[in-house]
């Protein structure tokens, strides 16, 4: 698309001078719109980059939790016995004392 644009001064001896300026658009709008998508392109990247870290994070945090729940049952498990074991211990000195 051409656009054309005609000025005319007049100066002070009353002289008009006519200036004619024609352009067709150029191609200075195609580089920008080059260096947009350039622009979009490394913001997606980082944005994907950023949500795989802040993924792996979340794994990281429930695995913690797991296996800190598995600690807390083997432990459970080993009070559990335990306390067999001393109610056995204690149920065998009285027959024993008793005997």
């Amino acid at each position: 698309m051409s656009e054309e644009r005609i000025t005319e001064t007049t100066d002070a001896q009353g002289n008009t001078h006519t200036t004619r300026v024609v352009s067709d658009g150029g191609s200075g709008g195609g580089m920008a719109k080059w260096a947009f998508l350039l622009v979009l392109v490394i913001a997606l990247g980082v944005a994907g980059f950023l949500l795989t870290q802040t993924n792996t994070a979340e794994i990281a945090k429930d695995n913690a939790i797991t296996e800190a729940a598995q600690d807390v049952g083997e432990a459970a498990g080993q009070v559990g016995e335990a306390a067999q074991e001393a109610g056995e211990a204690a149920r065998d000195a009285a027959e024993n004392m008793g005997g």
